[in-house]
């Protein structure tokens, strides 16, 4: 499997122009998750050269929403995610061969919790508009 971009890099190229910066962040978020799930197949098949690349890959996006945090506007919220974000990255950096699997499961739990609120303000924001 050679790393291939992913669906959300290929919206974003597309419509880059278009996207307000609530999408830009879903779609960080849907990245790093598709990341995740390509490197647990990378760790179940064996293929360390891809699942290199991909941990440094989530470690970028990761950084990249690290980047888009407001902190003088989001308070204890920026704070929060800047934290779980850094820790992420240091789970990915710092874990051994043995618990890669495990790791990535606890990254994707994280991220899918992450995201599950970003959408939720979505609706909320749709909601208040109509």
């Amino acid at each position: 499997m050679a790393v291939s971009q992913t669906k959300a890099a290929a919206i974003m190229a597309q419509n880059a122009a278009d996207m307000t910066s609530h999408q830009v962040i879903a779609l960080l978020l849907d990245g790093a998750l598709e990341r995740v799930s390509q490197a647990k197949h990378c760790i179940s098949t064996g293929n360390k050269e891809d699942k290199v690349v991909l941990f440094t890959k989530i470690n970028a996006i990761l950084n990249g929403l690290r980047n888009c945090l407001n902190f003088n506007d989001g308070g204890d919220i920026a704070d929060n995610l800047d934290a779980l974000y850094l820790y992420m990255i240091d789970r990915i950096k710092y874990t051994s061969t043995l618990e890669e699997y495990a790791v990535m499961n606890e990254v994707e739990k994280l991220l899918l919790e992450i995201k599950q609120g970003w959408d939720s303000i979505s609706s909320v924001e749709e909601a208040m508009s109509a």
